[in-house]
């Protein structure tokens, strides 16, 4: 099962040596295989983006995602992309850069659309409660979803310890993307 760790300012910080420690702290204690650069609150996300591409050699074996900004993560040469629902659009935008792209589906709909606009992976959310964000999808609709689907499929929203992580994984998704799971 894939682990994928989202930062949020919130848990991590928008200090870039304070993001750094925390997200080399997870790379050591959870070994996750992705990690997203999420920080909506800061005006100077692109401090934090070049911290983090500077010390890249640090997460070897991680894939490094940026949040949104698919330009800025062809431009420093990250891996990917994680694109919010609202920019479905601009998943070809991204592809057409050799980007990796992981687009946020809360639907089937969601998914079968980014799928057809050439998304590589979703994550697929809520799944257990979760602040703000509405009523869970729970786990037979995450099943349904991931098995009408033939892109990979995260369970993310409200995953925080490892017995959500087992039922996710007993419904064949490709993995796990979560903020809190990776917050000590």
């Amino acid at each position: 099962m894939k682990k994928y760790c989202i930062s949020d300012p919130l848990f991590y910080s928008s200090n870039p040596t304070q993001l750094l420690e925390k997200l080399l702290h997870v790379k050591t204690l959870h070994e996750p295989d992705f990690i997203c650069l999420r920080d909506k609150k800061t005006a100077d996300y692109t401090s934090l983006v070049q911290a983090l591409f500077a010390m890249r050699a640090s997460f070897e074996g991680t894939k490094l995602y940026l949040h949104t900004d698919f330009l800025l993560a062809s431009q420093m040469g990250f891996m990917g992309v994680h694109l919010p629902s609202y920019l479905i659009e601009d998943i070809r935008s991204a592809k057409a850069l050799n980007l990796e792209v992981i687009f946020s589906a809360h639907s089937l709909e969601d998914a079968l659309r980014a799928q057809d606009l050439g998304a590589d992976m979703i994550t697929i959310s809520p799944i257990f409660e979760t602040p703000n964000k509405g009523k869970p999808l729970g786990l037979e609709k995450l099943k349904e979803i991931n098995d009408k689907i033939s892109i990979k499929c995260f369970a993310l929203g409200g995953i925080i310890n490892d017995e959500q992580v087992r039922v996710c994984e007993e419904s064949g998704v490709y993995g796990f993307a979560s903020i809190r799971y990776f917050v000590d």
